[in-house]
């Protein structure tokens, strides 16, 4: 069996006038929530797509749970439950019929899971699609999926017009999918929601995994912004282990430092600057290293 649920190596998706996807290398490890960043038209969708095997890579290759997204795209199918952003479910059916047909279809369906999961989302199964609010029919979308038994479930946006009640719940339902030994790749703006599941983020910026980050490593990592008072030109070449990353910005410097704090904070007072906050790392401030606007 192998250890890895997702195996990308160079994986790119080219369109007639531009990249969606390019050179994607990504591991994610069984029985791990992985969450995946960026905003739209940052490569998500296609690296999700690609992976089902619903558009074929212009090169590279993927493999979802030892199958080959390519040329054992069923087998992939199979293997996953998948909640899209913009999931679409028969307007006339009952949430009850909703849950028996998706149950039935999937091999790792499970009818009375997916009862328990609506039931912990308070969701009126005998209400008609077409009668059910938006968030309402999330939470029925969201029934199918956390209802399964796959080995590998991808959400898109999975709280997407769920109050914070109803969100607190998908967020333990998602945890229970890790603690049974499953693994979920999670897309989603929302960072508190990634701060509160995932084991580690990936972000995606114009197509590219830019960076990646264990979760677990942000309790030892500190972001200090700072006014540089000489020019560009003054920065030290010789930075110490601690510091992590360094952007100066005209005269705003930035710097990532890792470690405790009494380590370097003696350090920090000896550089020519003013104006300075410090504070714990996030998944907010890691993602705006790459998508600060």
């Amino acid at each position: 069996m192998t250890d890895w649920s997702i195996q990308c190596q160079g994986l790119t998706k080219e369109f007639r006038d531009s990249v969606a996807l390019a050179d994607c290398d990504l591991q994610v490890p069984v029985g791990s929530i992985v969450g995946l960043l960026g905003p739209n038209g940052a490569g998500k969708t296609t690296l999700l797509r690609t992976l089902l095997g619903y558009q074929r890579p212009t090169r590279g290759t993927a493999k979802v749970c030892g199958f080959d997204c390519v040329t054992q795209s069923l087998s992939v199918r199979r293997q996953v439950a998948y909640l899209p952003g913009d999931a679409r479910l028969f307007r006339s059916m009952t949430g009850h019929g909703i849950l028996e047909i998706f149950s039935g279809l999937s091999p790792h369906g499970d009818l009375q899971r997916a009862r328990g999961v609506a039931a912990r989302l308070e969701l009126d199964l005998r209400r008609r699609v077409m009668f059910m609010s938006t968030g309402m029919r999330q939470k029925l979308a969201l029934s199918i999926v956390l209802g399964s038994a796959a080995p590998l479930v991808i959400l898109d946006e999975p709280t997407a017009n769920l109050d914070p009640n109803v969100r607190g719940e998908v967020i333990a339902l998602v945890r229970e999918v890790r603690d049974a030994g499953r693994t979920v790749l999670m897309s989603s703006h929302i960072f508190s929601d990634i701060e509160d599941t995932c084991d580690e983020v990936v972000i995606l910026r114009a197509g590219r995994l830019v960076h990646s980050q264990r979760l677990a490593e942000l309790d030892q990592l500190h972001i200090v912004q700072a006014r540089w008072l000489t020019s560009e030109a003054g920065l030290p070449t010789d930075w110490p282990r601690y510091v992590v990353d360094i952007q100066l910005r005209e005269n705003q410097l930035e710097l990532q430092l890792s470690g405790q704090a009494q380590n370097w904070l003696q350090w920090l007072s000896t550089l020519p600057t003013a104006d300075m906050r410090i504070e714990r790392a996030s998944v907010n401030s890691i993602y705006q290293r790459f998508h600060r606007s």
